[in-house]
């Protein structure tokens, strides 16, 4: 099954679905794999029709099966040194380095190499298979896609979520909202400053304030947080802005992000900053220009996954893999969205988060071998 789950590999890896740009090939790709095995699949597109989710099930058209979801996106490899090809699957000892085979197709692998024995095999209880577009910039396939399952009566109880967590049982992460100021301002000749509204400045006073608002962030941290750092967190990934030493620019951009450890710090976040932006920063630009304006766009906000006191998946995954303790990651996934639906949620797959968004990102064998050891003890179990 290991060969098998390495052939796959090495073809959703030659599809390069970065996340800017269309998923379709892969997903259509993806969907002849599973309807060749047996499965019912639905090819769910948005609105542009360059993007789609994947939902497919294998069993009876009952409630109370089982999940098995990843998302089908993955990061750039601009400006990133690589090694080998990454869109071309390579092997280093057991290693397997390609873009995307850690986050998180070494898991969709072996779920699609999985599926002709879960077809095969009289199952009590379906087992389903959830591929999204977006994880990467804000989780804007699930988001889509949660709306849609809601209305449906056949759901699954619950949800493996194959991100790489060196197939630990997580049972708990932040949440992860992403935002967008957008800074418009009054151009004009770097020799006169006064007579402008740079763009650039006030997006770094903006920034200044943001950094603030991280540090009294510190301060609000649960005494009984379990993550690291157990606080709510801020990053600034991108400023830009400005096209010459002597123009004062008249557009700006900030992208942020927050991870919150409770929903109250994100209230506090985005209540500061628009006072600030309210009171502050736009009677000083409108000063000189009536028409500057500050903008902010939620690119997403999504739902941390929180920890369950009685979480049948937990207890699935922890008797499928031998695992007898779970534990809470910072970084963030589709689970929360999919733990509103009703679900019970726990994120477990192949690889290392420390190897996603690097060069010759990996996954290696024996990683691989554990998770495909999982998905064979559920087929056993569905079928009991």
């Amino acid at each position: 099954m290991l060969h098998e789950t390495e052939h796959v590999l090495r073809g959703l890896v030659a599809h390069p679905s970065v996340s800017a740009d269309s998923n379709v090939a892969l997903i259509e790709h993806m969907a002849n794999r599973l309807e060749d095995a047996g499965a019912r699949v639905e090819i769910l597109r948005d609105a542009t029709g360059t993007k789609a989710n994947l939902w497919g099930t294998i069993g009876p058209e009952i409630p109370g099966g089982v999940l098995l979801s990843g998302h089908s996106d993955v990061v750039p490899v601009a400006d990133q040194d690589w090694s080998t090809d990454p869109w071309a699957l390579a092997e280093r000892g057991d290693l397997l380095l390609g873009r995307g085979t850690c986050d998180m197709k070494g898991f969709i692998a072996a779920a699609i190499a999985m599926a002709p024995g879960f077809a095969a095999t009289h199952l009590r209880r379906p087992v389903h298979f959830c591929f999204t577009h977006d994880e990467e910039v804000g989780c804007l396939g699930a988001q889509a896609l949660v709306p849609l399952l809601r209305d449906r009566e056949v759901l699954p109880s619950v949800a493996i979520v194959g991100e790489p967590t060196e197939m630990r049982i997580i049972e708990g992460h932040k949440g992860c909202c992403e935002y967008t100021a957008r800074f418009h301002g009054l151009e004009g000749h770097g020799s006169h400053p006064d007579r402008g509204v740079n763009a650039v400045v006030y997006a770094v006073r903006y920034v200044t304030r943001l950094m603030e608002l991280a540090e009294e962030l510190k301060q609000r941290a649960p005494r009984d947080s379990r993550f690291d750092p157990p606080w709510t967190t801020v990053n600034v990934g991108k400023l830009a802005g400005g096209v010459a030493h002597n123009v004062i620019p008249g557009r700006a951009e900030v992208e942020w992000e927050m991870r919150p450890v409770q929903y109250g710090d994100a209230d506090f976040v985005k209540e500061a900053l628009a006072a600030y932006v309210a009171n502050e920063l736009l009677p000083a630009m409108r000063a000189v220009s009536p028409r500057a304006d500050i903008t902010v766009e939620t690119i997403g906000e999504v739902v941390g996954l929180e920890p369950m006191e009685d979480n049948m998946a937990r207890a699935l995954v922890a008797q499928l893999t031998g695992g007898n303790s779970a534990d809470v990651v910072p970084f963030g996934t589709e689970a929360g969205l999919f733990q509103e639906l009703g679900m019970s949620v726990v994120v477990c797959g192949p690889g290392s988060i420390a190897q996603a968004h690097k060069p010759d990102e990996y996954v290696s064998r024996p990683q691989l071998t554990e998770c495909l050891t999982m998905l064979e003890g559920l087929r056993r179990n569905l079928a009991s």
